[in-house]
């Protein structure tokens, strides 16, 4: 199945599910910023799945095309889509297409795509991990990006990973992004240090007390949510 046949077929396995009035309320839940069909979450991921079963991947490139077709689509439902298949198949990705998922980060960029394509990174970098100690460094370019959205996986990719975080790097990159005013940076920060909390919480607490003074408000609250005692 080509990439473009490919496309074609998930926008006719969604067609038949769009409601224009749902469709008004997402985008102004999504503050305007795109245009939407109008379908649901669980049933665009129940009418999708036929088509990502008949897709077969063999290798990266042929997975990022269909990535790249479904991402150029106008309506908001065909990035999620990309996720969705990225997420599926990220076994057929290496460290080394990291890039093109950053690249294709910045297109469409707001949180509602960025954090799914964080996961699909960090599963990439975890499993690639194994064999290629150093192979985070590409999250530390990644953290002095131009664009907040780069830098927001960076911040993000470890989420889930619990005893196998970097814990040198998580803190690291807290400290680098601390300074920054952005509130989807702010709250990332937060977040991260909050998921690895679960994990390791006098290691998070000790960081939260020494840094707290380079923490936003917004951040360390975040951060300490389930820490009652440095509250």
């Amino acid at each position: 199945m080509t990439p473009d046949v490919f496309g074609e077929e998930i926008k006719a396995a969604l067609a038949p599910h769009a409601d224009a009035q749902r469709a008004l309320a997402m985008r102004a839940y999504m503050r305007d910023h795109f245009e939407f069909i109008g379908v649901p979450t669980p049933l665009r991921r129940k009418s999708v799945l036929p088509v990502f079963k008949r897709l077969p991947v063999e290798n990266a490139d042929h997975l990022l095309a269909c990535a790249n077709v479904l991402w150029s689509m106008p309506e908001r439902e065909f990035q999620y889509v990309t996720t969705d298949l990225l997420a599926r198949k990220w076994k057929t990705l290496a460290a080394a297409d990291i890039a093109h998922l950053l690249t294709l980060a910045q297109r469409c960029a707001w949180w509602d795509s960025i954090d799914p394509l964080a996961g699909v990174v960090g599963d990439v970098l975890k499993a690639a991990r194994a064999h290629t100690p150093k192979v985070q460094a590409a999250m530390d370019a990644a953290l002095q990006h131009d664009s907040l959205w780069v830098r927001r996986i960076a911040m993000i990719h470890q989420l889930g990973w619990r005893e196998h975080t970097d814990e040198e790097r998580l803190f690291g990159y807290a400290r680098t992004l601390a300074a920054e005013s952005d509130f989807f940076i702010r709250k990332a920060v937060g977040w991260a240090l909050r998921d690895y909390a679960w994990h390791a919480p006098h290691a998070v607490s000790a960081f939260l007390s020494a840094s707290r003074d380079i923490m936003s408000p917004l951040t360390f609250r975040e951060a300490s949510k389930h820490l009652s005692s440095i509250r």
